[in-house]
């Protein structure tokens, strides 16, 4: 068998394994990361955290970095262009107790974009060094061991893929593993991941490499490593309505077979654990609200999906919820 499957070493902890959960926004929260890590994750990161929203002590920015109790390797995401606001967010985040805290430098949404901060960074390689050198000296100053991470994508447009430089100048600076999405800026979400400049930011630096990027199946991840060799994968939309996808995958690069995908009334039961999880750390309203999203994605390809869905779609409150559920088990 392939050795694909492994440990990552990282400075103050050795994660057990090489299968993460994106920062999605809007979707990793911790009770969908609890969720994928009891199904396989070897670690999941958080929503992006604002690091102005850290320091103004928000509840709702607070909210993003609690840990889940099943979460015994945990990764918080920030963004900002300004390293003296990194630094000085760093020893709020450290009271959760991340092992890492990943630099979000990839996010094209214009909000943050237009701040300096996300996929801009790719534009300006010396500021993105300076914020990683500061998260790096506060956590110095901190005494703690905690590990710092870039999430790039490969430039800010097709004219100027510039991921190596920025992983450089990030490594540079003091952080110890690099994700990168293989699309641009411009891209956003649309057309194909060039796996291709994984496989040179690879071959181009020394630390742990993650691939990102249209990884919708265990067969995709296993052709991710081989074509590559990065050192671990970053699953995003291919998990959402999927957790399953992180044991599948294990499996596949551990025996050879992937394991056997969920039936529908497994993919059901699920989804309304995730529900009652996320009414528990939510509240009921935010909860069956923000909820849809996650529930259309678990009964896609199930029986009488475009029904369910608009029931879903529908529901107002908890009640709703389980009566829809209540039917279908």
């Amino acid at each position: 068998m392939n050795n694909y499957y492994h440990d990552i070493k990282l400075p103050g902890v050795t994660i057990p394994g090489n299968l993460f959960l994106a920062p999605i926004a809007g979707f990793s929260d911790a009770p969908f990361r609890s969720i994928c890590i009891d199904l396989g994750a070897s670690m999941a990161f958080t929503e992006m955290v604002s690091c102005d929203g850290i320091i103004r002590n928000g509840d709702k920015t607070l909210n993003l970095m609690q840990k889940e109790k099943n979460e015994k390797y945990f990764a918080i995401q920030v963004f900002t262009a300004d390293p003296e606001i990194a630094r000085d967010s760093v020893a709020e985040v450290l009271r959760f107790k991340p092992d890492v805290i990943d630099l979000n430098c990839g996010c094209p949404v214009p909000k943050v974009v237009k701040n300096g901060a996300g996929s801009a960074l790719m534009r300006d390689t010396g500021r993105l060094s300076a914020v990683v050198s500061a998260l790096v000296s506060g956590i110095k100053d901190a005494g703690a061991q905690t590990a710092v991470s870039v999430k790039i994508r490969s430039g800010w447009d097709s004219s100027s893929l510039n991921f190596i430089e920025a992983a450089q100048s990030a490594i540079d600076a003091g952080a110890s593993m690099v994700t990168l999405h293989s699309r641009t800026r411009s891209q956003g979400y649309s057309g194909k991941a060039d796996w291709n400049l994984l496989k040179r930011l690879k071959e181009a630096v020394s630390v742990p490499v993650i691939g990102s990027g249209d990884l919708f199946s265990p067969e995709a991840a296993l052709e991710m490593f081989e074509k590559t060799g990065c050192d671990g994968l970053m699953f995003s939309r291919g998990a959402l309505g999927n957790p399953w996808i992180f044991e599948q995958t294990a499996s596949l690069l551990t025996t050879g077979t992937p394991a056997l995908p969920p039936e529908d009334d497994e993919r059901i039961r699920l989804a309304f654990r995730h529900l009652k999880a996320a009414i528990a750390f939510h509240g009921e309203e935010r909860a069956c609200r923000e909820m849809k999203k996650h529930l259309c994605s678990y009964t896609k390809g199930t029986a009488g999906a475009a029904e369910l869905r608009n029931k879903i779609v529908h529901a107002a409150d908890f009640n709703d919820y389980n009566e829809i559920f209540r039917r279908l088990l």
